[in-house]
């Protein structure tokens, strides 16, 4: 197990790992290890159980440039550590050049997410794998010769089979992926150590945002529960970009025009640009694009109208967006 992943475990148990000498024998079952206090259990589908070996190897493989037509793209060229697992380019850069469609979001605590994409269009993180690695625009890997490629590799060849009993498949690329993903989790910043208890973690300013944004400013209609999302799919008030449509690219359902995936604020602060276009380069644009009440969109939602925040309220509001940080995963990680 390299250092990486023991981070990633450490925070599932909500400890750090400073002097705490973690030892493979405390992950053998990562199955049942527990979650950072406040958090439900991580789901972990009955199809692919959680193991050590799968995490290992899905770590290998997420950061693998090979998994790439050009071997240059791996998964964290879009989601880099130091950005909570979010990319800080506008628009998403795959192989050759090519740019995406969307902004990659953040993976922290996507364990917990019901419905991947923006859209929504992939159900499992399993599932959600096959996409960057086919996408002309991402990774354009076949994936006959991606299997190939990986059989080539002896050391590949020898975590597969500890992991799963047999050599590489596409199944087993995509379970051991989705496992490792699944252990990317966050719950240490100053916002949990003050619902912990720890009163001074937070400061006046940051106890006013934390104020507004319940209140006045209505950002938890949305951004609720320990992950800061509802899992909704909602209309906020940004303009029609075509041809992307949201939601309704999925459902092909016109009540759903514009409608995203309400993304984590977890570790917001770092996840910059926002948006699923990646239109708005701080938070101080996003407060003001709420503040404003939106654009003039068809389907907007009933929740966004104009909060009529004044500056020193925006100032607080920030502050406590701020205290979402989880500094550890952003330098603990890096690979």
């Amino acid at each position: 197990m390299t250092r990486r992943v023991h981070i990633l475990i450490a925070f599932a148990l909500g400890i750090s790992l400073a002097g705490c000498g973690i030892a493979d024998s405390d992950v053998r079952d990562p199955a049942v290890l527990d979650v950072p206090t406040g958090f439900e259990p991580i789901p972990i589908p009955d199809h692919n159980p959680l193991t050590a070996e799968k995490v290992a190897l899905g770590e290998r493989l997420f950061f693998d440039p090979h998994l790439s037509e050009t071997g240059t793209v791996s998964c964290a060229s879009c989601h880099l550590t130091e950005a909570a697992f979010a990319d800080p380019r506008p628009i998403s850069i795959g192989v050759h050049g090519r740019i995406g469609e969307r902004n990659s979001p953040s993976l922290v605590n996507i364990g917990y997410i019901n419905l991947l994409f923006w859209d929504g269009g992939a159900l499992t993180l399993e599932a959600q794998a096959l996409a960057p690695l086919e996408a002309d625009f991402e990774m354009n890997m076949n994936l006959g010769d991606l299997i190939s490629r990986i059989g080539e590799d002896p050391s590949y060849a020898a975590e597969f089979d500890e992991a799963f009993g047999e050599g590489p498949s596409i199944q087993n690329v995509t379970q051991a992926l989705a496992s490792f993903q699944r252990t990317i989790r966050s719950g240490g910043s100053r916002f949990d150590r003050f619902e912990a208890g720890a009163v001074d973690a937070l400061s006046a300013a940051e106890r006013r945002g934390m104020e507004l944004f319940n209140g006045k400013a209505n950002c938890a209609s949305c951004h609720a529960g320990f992950l800061f999302t509802n899992q909704a799919f909602e209309n906020n008030g940004v303009a029609f970009t075509y041809p992307d449509s949201g939601r309704a690219r999925i459902t092909i359902d016109p009540a759903d025009f514009m409608e995203f995936r309400v993304p984590s604020l977890r570790n917001v602060e770092k996840t910059a640009p926002y948006m699923h276009d990646g239109r708005f380069a701080t938070l101080e644009d996003v407060i003001e694009h709420y503040d404003e009440g939106g654009s003039d969109v068809r389907n907007k939602s009933a929740l966004i109208e104009p909060l009529r925040l004044t500056e020193s309220e925006k100032g607080d509001l920030v502050a406590f967006l701020h205290t979402l940080t989880d500094e550890v995963i952003l330098t603990g990680l890096a690979p």
